[in-house]
């Protein structure tokens, strides 16, 4: 009996803990079916709440652009209009002087450079000298022309005359009649009176004179020098090149002629060499004074050895006057060990000769 009393408590006691299991689990799926609900509604919202300030920010910028661009489109816009302006003027002022110099210029040009009325005025004068030029080439040619119809009668009447002497045995006389003198005429013919008047020529034969002794005569009655006829140039040579290994005549005539280019041996003297060393004998002799510079504040070059030149060493010693020294100093000949002291009070720079300097021109 007791153990059927505890198996039934043991029963009772599992339905409530699997009933109280069951209300747990399907309270807590309930739980987590709201909670997935409030998510959903929470991600919902913000997200229409993000969305909706998204829009908004997004409708500022749009705004903030638009009033930006439009600031920036007036100012170029403007700027393109101050630009057009001023080139609009510029242009207006460039017409402005291209009118202006234009007229300047062509009142220049006419006044100064093309003057109408000065052109005017020359072309006339030029005109009135041709007219006088014209009037007397015209008096010229007319003067000429007269001149030339007195000589061409001149030639006739000397031709007519010539030939009246040569044919005077034509002439008339008392018992012939001549071939000019017809009895049927009531006058005399022209040719019967000039061969009346014209004397026969003599037949006799003059000698010929020598050409070139007649203008040796008359060039010793000339003052001038004599001048003879100059001879006939020769006929060009042919320029056929000879046959045979000959050369250009060219080429020989530029051999031949070509300056002489004399060797260094023959073009320097015999003694040369000789003169050179003296030239350098008389450079160290000019310039050995000044070769070292002079130091006053210094004492660096006291023990320097001299070197003597190689022109001036010799087996019988070396020159001392401009060589080392520019003074000779031999203690051996001196009266006194003391220097020489002079009335004058002494120059302070003179003092201080011979002793030790410092660079800075102290006295060590």
């Amino acid at each position: 009996m007791l153990t059927s009393n505890v198996t039934f408590l043991f029963s009772i006691s599992t339905i409530k803990i699997f009933t109280t299991f069951c209300i747990f689990r399907s309270v807590d799926e309930y739980r987590k079916k709201e909670y997935k609900a409030a998510v959903k509604i929470q991600s919902w919202f913000r997200g229409c709440r993000v969305r909706a300030y998204i829009r908004y920010l997004n409708n500022m910028i749009i705004i903030i652009q638009k009033w930006w661009r439009g600031y920036q489109g007036r100012r170029y816009f403007r700027k393109m209009v101050e630009t057009a302006y001023f080139i609009m003027k510029m242009n207006f002022y460039n017409e402005m002087a291209v009118r202006i110099q234009k007229r300047w210029r062509g009142y220049y040009v006419r006044k100064y450079t093309h003057n109408y009325y000065a052109l005017k005025k020359y072309l006339e004068a030029i005109s009135v000298n041709n007219e006088i030029v014209r009037k007397e080439l015209n008096e010229y040619a007319e003067m000429k022309e007269k001149e030339k119809e007195k000589k061409d009668l001149e030639k006739k009447e000397k031709e007519k005359e010539h030939q009246a002497r040569k044919m005077h045995y034509l002439l008339s006389t008392e018992q012939i009649a001549g071939i000019y003198n017809s009895p049927f005429s009531k006058s005399a013919d022209p040719m019967e009176l000039l061969l009346r008047k014209s004397k026969p020529l003599s037949h006799s034969q003059q000698p010929a004179k020598n050409h070139l002794i007649c203008e040796l005569c008359d060039r010793s009655n000339c003052t001038r020098s004599p001048t003879f006829p100059a001879a006939q140039p020769l006929p060009p040579i042919g320029r056929q090149k000879p046959q045979g290994p000959f050369r250009d005549a060219a080429e020989v005539l530029r051999q031949r002629y070509k300056p002489l280019e004399p060797t260094l041996r023959v073009a320097a003297s015999i003694n040369s060499l000789e003169k050179a060393r003296e030239e350098i004998k008389r450079e160290e002799w000019r310039n050995r004074v000044h070769d070292n510079e002079f130091l006053p504040f210094s004492s660096y070059h006291k023990n320097e050895k001299y070197d003597p030149s190689i022109h001036r060493s010799g087996k019988y010693g070396q020159e001392t006057y401009g060589v080392k020294h520019f003074r000779e100093v031999q203690p051996k000949k001196w009266i006194a060990d003391k220097d020489f002291q002079t009335v004058l009070p002494s120059i302070v720079l003179f003092e201080r000769f011979g002793k030790t300097y410092s660079r800075t021109g102290q006295i060590v």
